[in-house]
């Protein structure tokens, strides 16, 4: 089987990145459709050695269309997705719109699969929020999860090209410069201190991982990195910890790539993580100052596993179970 596949947002970072992951995974498209706003249409991309010319979204473009993979912000998905879905495709979905939306599956192939089931609409997790959940399902299944505290260090890239613009060419873009500054300030802030990007990954993380009451808190922090998110994770688990037994679970989960040899210096890295579509995970370490205590260091390029990658394996799933 091969399908119809439109990228929606095509001419954005992380569309861009969409059709380069759907390239090198072989994917099977039979026709591709490039579609964005009407400032972009006409212009020319290449797809697999051809020429493809973009075109303007609206509700029409969607006939005939197996998946649509969309990232072109909130209202766009919100105004576009029901559209798709009326005309027969699967939506996935890379905004902030749907995630928490009753009935619409949040999902991380490696993680939750299973939450797919029959909906017209997917929705893609927030980038820091994908890359978390691998590991911390694995300790979930193995210890139990009590509390989860997340420390994040954010690339600019997370902000699209206005982000990388203010780092490389110094073009203001943030409330303070990023050179040279760490600033804890992502997305709005909210009526209770937190910002909106924090209440993502709470909510997110609850969702995924089907544990609404679970204790989670995050502190957000853009930092003066090109591209790969690093978290922090501190987690207080059920059972006793046992480091050597996590170890080898991680070694063997899907997606997932133990780089902890403290002793050597090997240790996850945004240099190392750039451009590939795995998880790296180290700097594991019982935190004795509460009982099952543990911490991690966790790196991914949020481009990719946290945005085009996921969604492109999301569409994989579909494909794999015969959903579109």
């Amino acid at each position: 089987m091969s399908y119809v596949v439109a990228v929606v947002g095509a001419t954005g970072m992380v569309g861009r990145k969409m059709l380069q992951v759907l390239e090198e995974k072989e994917f099977p498209v039979k026709e591709i459709k490039l579609l964005a706003s009407a400032r972009s249409a006409g212009k020319k991309m290449t797809f697999r050695g051809k020429e493809v010319v973009v075109e303007e979204l609206k509700p029409e473009s969607f006939v005939g269309v197996d998946v649509a993979l969309f990232s072109a912000g909130g209202e766009t998905s919100k105004k576009f997705a029901p559209e798709a879905a009326e005309r027969g495709a699967i939506v996935v979905d890379n905004s902030s719109a749907w995630r928490m939306t009753e009935g619409v599956p949040l999902v991380v192939p490696e993680v939750n699969p299973e939450a797919i089931k029959e909906s017209k609409i997917i929705a893609n997790p927030n980038c820091s929020t994908t890359q978390c959940v691998l590991p911390l399902k694995v300790v979930q299944d193995l210890f139990g999860l009590k509390r989860v505290v997340y420390s994040t260090y954010q690339a600019v890239s997370g902000s699209g090209r206005d982000g990388i613009e203010e780092l490389k060419e110094g073009k203001r873009f943030y409330p303070y410069q990023i050179k040279n500054n760490c600033l804890p300030h992502i997305d709005v802030f909210l009526d209770n201190g937190y910002t909106k990007e924090e209440e993502k990954m709470i909510n997110e993380t609850r969702k995924i991982l089907e544990v609404p009451e679970l204790p989670i808190t995050a502190t957000c922090v853009r930092v003066p990195v090109l591209n790969c998110h690093g978290v922090s994770i501190n987690v207080e688990t059920e059972s006793e910890i046992d480091i050597q037994k996590l170890r080898e679970a991680l070694q063997d989960f899907p997606g997932v790539v133990l780089y902890d040899d403290p002793n050597n210096n090997v240790y996850p890295l945004a240099s190392e993580s750039d451009e590939k579509n795995e998880v790296f995970v180290g700097r594991l370490r019982k935190d004795p100052s509460i009982k099952n205590g543990l911490n991690m260091w966790v790196v991914s390029d949020n481009l990719r596993k946290g945005a085009a990658t996921n969604t492109v394996q999301i569409a994989e799933v579909l494909a794999k179970g015969g959903k579109i």
